[in-house]
């Protein structure tokens, strides 16, 4: 690929990144509230330092769903990581996907909005770690045309995410 055409893609690839980082912050942080003066009403503050607690049980069973849907939410986040550093190894592409993780259970202590679990720094990180693996996998199968390949699915996704999110909260004005 020409140098020019892969500026381009690193560009759309940090565009992406960015709207996806936008939109996990809008979904943990401000709970899909447009009106932040509603999460001063929430205050509600806990910490959780023992992998699958007490807050993954629901009805005397352990409720997966949240493990499920916080390991889905950053799996992007491991792919994007991977295609705007290729050349990083495992370590250096975990280390922001913990980071991030981390940062958003902090901020949510901080600010009362939220618990903060290990669980979910677990599997916040574990889901950024197979995102680094599908693309691992993708590289070797598709090679240079992966992040080409790879930016066209991610514009799709996100453009089809934005609207599924927009038409939800629309709908639940």
């Amino acid at each position: 690929m020409k140098t020019a055409q892969k500026d381009k893609m690193k560009k759309l690839t940090g565009i992406l990144l960015v709207v996806y980082l936008m939109v996990l912050s809008w979904i943990i942080l401000f709970k899909m509230q447009f009106d932040i003066s509603l999460l001063k009403n929430m205050n509600f503050r806990s910490v959780n330092l023992i992998p699958f607690a007490d807050s993954l049980i629901v009805n005397g069973r352990m409720d997966i769903s949240e493990i499920i849907l916080n390991i889905v939410a950053f799996i992007p986040f491991g792919v994007y990581l991977s295609m705007l550093n290729v050349n990083w190894g495992l370590l250096k592409k975990i280390l922001p996907i913990f980071s991030v993780s981390l940062l958003y259970e902090v901020t949510q202590y901080i600010f009362a909005i939220g618990a903060s679990d290990i669980t979910d720094l677990m599997g916040n990180t574990l889901g950024g770690a197979i995102g680094i693996g599908i693309f691992f996998v993708l590289h070797h199968l598709l090679g240079k045309k992966t992040v080409k390949v790879l930016n066209v699915l991610a514009t799709i996704g996100t453009i089809a995410s934005v609207l599924f999110l927009a038409l939800l909260t629309i709908a639940n004005m």
